[in-house]
């Protein structure tokens, strides 16, 4: 494979980054923590307004067809500034998913989401492909539509968004429908999690729900949303991890004691050593799977591979950030907090590092010797 990144990757992070440097400041993050909704509305209108939501999505809903390494390069990036907005899950899977899979009039809400004028997201906390199912939601048929009950725990920008993929049960297999969050027989209940990020549990009853594809290839639609989810997720945490060990190291040169940096000293500086191993590992895998994801390559060991690192090496590197800085380190006002947070949620989020160790050997067992 071709590690150079391509022009519009550059571009793209670019122009993100910049956004981004321009709005996302400490005393902004503060304010977004005591917010009641951790959403960052100005930043999400400025990243539309420049046209980086639609930029790697098909032609067929206004974008410029790039794929996963244009997109990974915009999620690194907003990692990078723990950026409060919903990219990977209103822009990468809900309106990626109705691109690919949805009706003309579903592809309507991704042509909108590309402009971000609304908001998708979807609902894959408990869908765990390397165990058996678990249907806490199941669909019937009722007269011409489908009817959804069941409940959903730690759903992204619920309570901000139009419309909700929704992964259910119908006689033993996955099929996936778009829900409308509004509708009377929806509970929508916020969460309060690692990070306060916007994120809340559903509870469906008898809910009226619309197919998404077929139900012939359900699996297949929440395959694609699973892979890309934990692959925007690692993206997401390289980012996150790059700019932590960044503002850890630069506090290593500035802070003194007993009249030294506290960098010099052997034990911080293999710390800082460890965690820059542990980023460009992180940065190889998420490359790798990005990559045979964007050339249709099987790229699911590669997509496990790289989300076992994000919580791995996520672990080991937060708590060297906080570590490091010593009693600044857990003081709540202080931007390395954000970036602790950040990268213990991106750890847990849709499983952890032993859930994606045993994916990898369910793949590696029942491949033929």
């Amino acid at each position: 494979m071709d590690f150079t990144p391509t022009e519009a990757q550059a571009d793209l992070a670019k122009l993100t980054g910049e956004v981004c440097g321009k709005l996302v400041t400490a005393d902004r993050l503060r304010e977004l923590d005591k917010a009641a909704v951790r959403f960052d509305e100005p930043l999400w209108a400025s990243l539309a307004e420049t046209g980086v939501l639609a930029a790697a999505l098909p032609e067929s809903v206004g974008g410029s067809d790039f794929g996963p390494l244009e997109q990974n390069a915009i999620l690194r990036e907003l990692g990078k500034h723990v950026a409060a907005v919903p990219y990977l899950w209103s822009v990468v899977l809900g309106a990626g998913a109705l691109a690919t899979f949805g009706s003309d009039i579903q592809r309507d809400w991704a042509t909108q989401a590309a402009a971000g004028s609304v908001i998708l997201t979807a609902a894959l906390a408990e869908e765990r492909n390397w165990e058996p199912a678990k249907p806490t939601t199941t669909a019937v048929e009722a007269g011409s539509g489908w009817r959804v009950t069941g409940a959903k725990l730690a759903v992204p920008f619920a309570a901000q968004s139009v419309r909700i993929l929704v992964p259910a049960t119908v006689s033993g297999r996955a099929v996936v429908f778009l829900v409308d969050p509004s509708d009377a027989s929806v509970q929508v209940t916020t969460q309060q999690v690692t990070d306060l990020s916007a994120e809340y549990s559903l509870e469906f009853t008898d809910t009226p729900a619309e197919l998404v594809g077929t139900l012939d290839n359900g699996d297949e639609i929440l395959d694609w949303l699973l892979t890309r989810a934990w692959l925007g997720l690692s993206a997401q945490q390289l980012g996150t991890l790059e700019r932590a060990l960044e503002h850890v190291a630069d506090y290593a040169r500035e802070r003194e004691q007993f009249g030294k940096a506290v960098g010099s000293f052997q034990a911080v500086a293999q710390r800082l050593a460890d965690g820059y191993i542990d980023v460009q590992g992180l940065r190889l895998a998420v490359t790798k799977a990005a990559w045979r994801l964007s050339e249709s390559l099987p790229s699911a060991e590669a997509v496990h591979t790289a989300k076992f690192w994000a919580a791995d090496a996520g672990h080991r590197v937060a708590h060297t950030v906080i570590h490091v800085h010593g009693g600044v380190g857990i003081d709540r006002d202080h931007i390395v907090h954000n970036y602790f947070t950040a990268a213990k949620h991106n750890e847990f989020a849709l499983g952890g590092a032993t859930d994606h160790l045993r994916a990898i050997g369910t793949l590696l067992a029942e491949t033929p010797a």
